[in-house]
């Protein structure tokens, strides 16, 4: 028997959703209404005069090559720490989810990363490749590898990769073992007893079961790389070097806070916004078909 509640009135379920919609008004579509106007215009650094260009600040960041190479990097960065993130989470889960000894222990030691905040992170990692003192780089030297993330665009890019990475793994690993022991074992142990192997029994039964989980962190995972790795970027290479990591969240920062150009800072907010905004209903539209619920 299946239980509804019900409202005789219009204005208890307006007062119990009125607090989170404040909160959405407040820190969403306040921030969001303020970025569109201001990237309309070009505001003196010390906000004393604005003055009005329409879509100027937009037509000069497109013809930005800098700005356009952002794209590229943005694209890059962010499809290599959603597959590193997700793929290693998804062994992990896979190990864990077995009926070894002490599997409880490794669980939780495979969940502490998660609260690392980002910026640390980045500090940890910069500190084991540092050119000088670092312990990673050291041992890469004396097997003959010169490691210099400050001068090479391509490590430094491979370093902040898996150090926000890192950084997600816990996350993703919590749900994906969730997925993975919400599998009935009925299931699983059929297919083994018609001599089906744990590969095959992964692709035809586990996999299309884990789809919605898997869903739900594909979408998760391209926001944080959008977004929250900002910290681990700044820590690590500032954008460096010659912007070869800087990714559009960090543009916007720099030619905002650093470069002082708030009008085309605004106008990348807006961009950012529009381009996560765009990925994510794709996904929702065209990926999500593909999920078995």
């Amino acid at each position: 028997m299946e239980k509804r509640v019900t409202f005789k009135g219009l204005w208890l379920p307006l007062l119990l959703v009125f607090p989170q919609l404040v909160v959405t008004a407040v820190f969403f579509f306040y921030p969001a209404g303020q970025a569109v106007w201001q990237s309309l215009f070009i505001p003196d650094p010390f906000g004393l005069s604005m003055k009005f260009v329409g879509l100027g600040n937009f037509e000069y960041l497109f013809s930005n090559s800098y700005y356009r190479a952002s794209f590229v990097t943005t694209a890059v960065f962010s499809i290599l720490v959603t597959v590193v993130s997700m793929g290693v989470a998804l062994y992990l889960a896979v190990l864990a989810d077995r009926l070894i000894k002490g599997s409880g222990v490794y669980r939780t030691l495979l969940i502490w990363p998660y609260a690392v905040a980002p910026a640390v992170a980045g500090v940890l990692w910069l500190f084991m490749f540092n050119t000088r003192v670092g312990v990673v780089s050291w041992y890469l030297g004396q097997l003959g590898y010169d490691w210099n993330h400050v001068l090479n665009g391509d490590e430094a890019m491979g370093l902040i990769v898996v150090a926000s990475a890192w950084g997600r793994i816990s996350y993703n690993f919590l749900f994906f073992l969730a997925g993975l022991q919400a599998i009935p074992r009925s299931v699983i142990e059929a297919a083994a007893i018609d001599g089906a192997r744990f590969w095959t029994r992964f692709r035809t039964i586990v996999w299309p079961l884990l789809s919605p989980t898997t869903f739900f962190l594909l979408v998760v995972n391209i926001v944080y790389a959008f977004f929250e790795t900002f910290g681990v970027i700044h820590t690590i290479t500032s954008g460096g070097p010659q912007q070869a990591t800087t990714i559009l969240v960090y543009k916007v920062f720099s030619d905002g806070f650093v470069s002082q150009d708030l009008g085309s800072s605004a106008a990348q907010s807006v961009i950012l916004l529009a381009i996560v905004g765009v990925l994510t209903i794709v996904q929702f539209k065209f990926i999500e078909r593909r999920v078995h619920y």
